[in-house]
């Protein structure tokens, strides 16, 4: 059964939702980033070999821990994200959008008419196994459901006062390390990188529809929250990622033990 949305929430009262990355195949994770204050669990399947069960299972951790589930599918794919939905994702995050074709496609496969055409699975979870009467689903589930398209491709660039002025999206998300390689800068600290985001975060907000995503401090790209904020942005992915986290205290915990007895690493 779909409930209030904490991401769409917090949007909505100009304040910055975070996400924590989901690395480990794990829901144990996911109570870990509740339980840490985080708002959303970002589980990315484009980058993982994460299967549908094991997000499932994320999804219902989420669903327990409070937490807003968005889940990047690993293309704009109608068939996967209607599954995705009707498990009871709360967040779909559709990368690479081809243009404002790519975005109307998405918003049609997330959104139940008028604004889109998802399929109808009266006995999913999402709908509560057939307890919640079809058209409070539907009228929740569009009202609930937070989508975000991500610009990272030149067209998609070109295109973005079209996508920004969609009805039914509520973020256009820009990818960094993607951005910066399409616009061929490899310097993150380059101000024409800097310069770039700004424009894109201009366009989004002139249509003053949906918010922009960004990441907070990323190594690609690094902007910190109050800036983040002023540019417009509702919704970031936050570093680091508990598999880099959980690395870094090995290797100094490993480095540290090794050093008090004069012992250097080994082979």
């Amino acid at each position: 059964m779909i409930k209030e949305n904490r991401v769409k929430r917090i949007m909505a009262e100009r304040k910055l939702a975070l996400a924590g990355y989901v690395t480990f195949a794990d829901p144990n994770l996911i109570e870990i980033m509740g339980i840490a204050g985080l708002d959303a669990a970002f589980i990315d399947m484009e980058h993982s070999n994460y299967d549908l069960r094991m997000v499932s299972e994320m999804v219902r951790a989420c669903d327990l821990t409070g937490i807003t589930s968005v889940i990047r599918p690993p293309e704009n794919d109608w068939g996967v994200i209607l599954r995705l939905l009707d498990m009871g994702a709360q967040g779909i995050y559709i990368p690479h959008v081809n243009g404002v074709e790519g975005a109307r496609q998405a918003i049609d496969a997330v959104r139940y008419p008028p604004v889109g055409h998802r399929g109808a699975a009266g006995g999913s979870r999402a709908a509560g196994y057939g307890s919640v009467p079809w058209q409070e689903h539907m009228a929740r589930s569009n009202r609930e459901i937070f989508l975000a398209v991500m610009v990272e491709d030149q067209k998609a660039i070109d295109e973005l006062d079209q996508i920004a002025a969609l009805d039914g999206l509520d973020a256009v998300s820009v990818g960094p390390t993607d951005l910066s390689a399409t616009l061929g800068i490899t310097d993150p600290h380059d101000p024409k990188l800097h310069a770039a985001v700004q424009d894109l975060a201009a366009r989004i907000q002139r249509a003053g529809k949906a918010k922009l995503g960004f990441p907070v401090d990323h190594p690609a790209c690094p902007i910190n929250a109050r800036e983040l904020v002023q540019m417009g942005v509702g919704y970031s992915n936050m570093a680091p990622t508990p598999t880099s986290a959980v690395l870094n205290a090995l290797r100094q915990g490993v480095a540290k033990v090794r050093d008090s007895l004069d012992q250097g690493p080994t082979a």
